[in-house]
């Protein structure tokens, strides 16, 4: 074997590697965009949390905010619909969970369990009915004085919870938290 034989095969692994690494580098370069692409828009994530003043909703009465593409309910809800919501006994609910993201997710559908506050007086939900992503209408609609969807028929209660219809879960309640005694922080 001649010293030229072995630079031959040195040479030829080196190109074998060369080749190797570039394409390497050339299908990360053509695929990053592609991946990245998939991420986030600086819109959205600008809009990742807001914070909601809550100090004009009167008792009764129902904020709709728009929070990442989609209506969130801020309900100030008076002692008769916190009773009314109370007084539902969660085993008797379609929907046994309370979809409550600030809570552990076993918890059953109690309306405390789906409240921002102890005294039940704040209820934050997503606006968007679990059928079809329709968005509820609210103020006592419905058969039972909560929010009823149209589309299909609806029905939820007056902390958000499925009665009637076909929706298989109760409103969603965000990641939500009282920044102060006005202000709602939503993610």
């Amino acid at each position: 074997m001649s010293h030229a034989d072995d630079h031959e095969g040195t040479r030829r692994d080196f190109l074998y590697y060369a080749t190797g690494g570039a394409a390497a580098v050339t299908a990360g370069a053509a695929v990053w965009p592609l991946v990245n692409q998939m991420n986030p828009s600086a819109d959205v994530k600008a809009l990742s949390s807001i914070r909601v003043d809550i100090s004009g909703i009167e008792p009764g009465t129902q904020l709709t905010v728009k929070w990442l593409g989609k209506p969130v309910f801020i309900r100030h809800r008076t002692e008769e619909e916190i009773g009314l919501a109370r007084e539902q006994d969660a085993a008797d609910l379609p929907d046994k969970f309370a979809r409550n993201d600030n809570v552990d997710a076993t918890l059953s559908a109690d309306d405390a369990n789906r409240t921002m506050d102890e005294n039940g007086e704040w209820l934050v939900m997503m606006g968007v009915c679990t059928h079809l992503g329709c968005v509820p209408l609210g103020d006592g609609a419905g058969d039972y004085q909560g929010w009823y969807c149209p589309c299909h028929g609806s029905h939820y209660d007056a902390s958000g919870r499925i009665r009637k219809g076909p929706a298989p879960e109760n409103l969603p309640v965000p990641v939500a938290e009282f920044v102060d005694e006005t202000t709602i922080k939503l993610g």
